[in-house]
């Protein structure tokens, strides 16, 4: 994931703010004509909308379900103070709107592949703690990155590595029903990880063999990596529990770049998918315009006629 362009503002709201405030303009909006019926759960995230609604999280919550949006996902959920985080969940679940991912594990360096028992402790360290922010704002899936590769070691007891490490944390997720969801990351934007395709998360999930344990498909990453995304959509399905979007080039909203978002969300939607699409994505324009270019789109693309 290319998260510091957008986690940045993220961070800036992620001080206590008071809820009344909130909650009145929830009752001063919630009949808004301008809320659309979407056919699938998209889930914005905060910052994509806080020219129009402000740096509140509450209001962006708030101005998200107005819009007829029914999820939403927040990669920094895990480090926002417990007080905002009780906040968002009541508000969520207030309007309706389902949880998706927050980040439990983003290694950098070091990393489980290289088999480090001391890597391994603190990857499930933090599955540990993710548990009880799972619990407090409802979610049912934590994005988790295995990190970079350990070059001087070959890449079959690498994958022998990662397979252990996440049998450990499946153990951990698995009595509260949480999903870890794996995300392959593209060679442009990340490079030098370990799980960059599909395939190779595919492999790896059914080596682990748990419930807990499955890929988040990111159709901006496999654009970039591998392509023939419906393909390889189809190829391994039965892994997938999570999907995001972005376009190509520039990790824009859809219909800013190449890839033929109608087509790709009309076999999502003919797979009967109930999960959550999360905008793991910038605006291509600035301020409110931008901001309604982003909500035009979706309704553009979530057209399956």
């Amino acid at each position: 994931m290319e998260r510091r362009n957008f986690i940045k503002k993220s961070a800036l709201a992620s001080g206590t703010l008071p809820l009344a405030g909130s909650l009145m303009s929830f009752n001063n909006s919630e009949s808004s004509s301008s809320k659309h019926n979407f056919n699938l759960k998209y889930a914005p995230h905060i910052g994509m909308f806080e020219q129009s609604a402000g740096n509140d999280p509450i209001d962006q919550l708030n101005f998200m379900a107005d819009q007829g949006f029914t999820a939403f996902e927040d990669n920094t959920m895990r480090k926002r103070e417990v007080v905002l985080q009780e906040k968002m969940a009541k508000i969520m679940q207030k309007r309706g709107l389902e949880m998706g991912v927050f980040v439990a594990v983003f290694l950098k360096e070091g990393d489980v592949a290289s088999g480090d028992i001391n890597k391994r402790e603190e990857f499930l360290s933090f599955c540990k703690q993710s548990v009880e922010v799972a619990k407090r704002v409802n979610a049912k899936w934590m994005t988790v990155v295995p990190g970079k590769i350990a070059p001087k070691i070959n890449m079959g007891y690498q994958t022998a590595n990662v397979v252990e490490t996440l049998k450990q944390a499946s153990a951990i997720f698995e009595p509260h029903n949480l999903t870890m969801v794996l995300e392959p990351l593209n060679f442009f934007n990340h490079p030098g990880c370990f799980l960059t395709e599909s395939p190779q998360a595919y492999e790896i999930c059914k080596a682990v063999d748990s419930p807990s344990c499955k890929i988040l498909f990111d159709i901006y990453h496999q654009q970039i990596q591998e392509g023939n995304l419906i393909p390889n959509m189809e190829a391994c399905w039965d892994e997938i529990a999570y999907i995001q979007i972005g376009d190509n080039p520039g990790r824009k909203e859809p219909t800013s770049g190449e890839i033929n978002y109608k087509n790709v969300l009309k076999f999502i939607h003919s797979k009967e998918y109930n999960g959550i699409l999360g905008m793991e994505h910038k605006n291509s324009k600035p301020g409110k315009v931008g901001e309604q270019v982003v909500i035009d789109a979706y309704k553009e693309i979530d057209n399956f006629k």
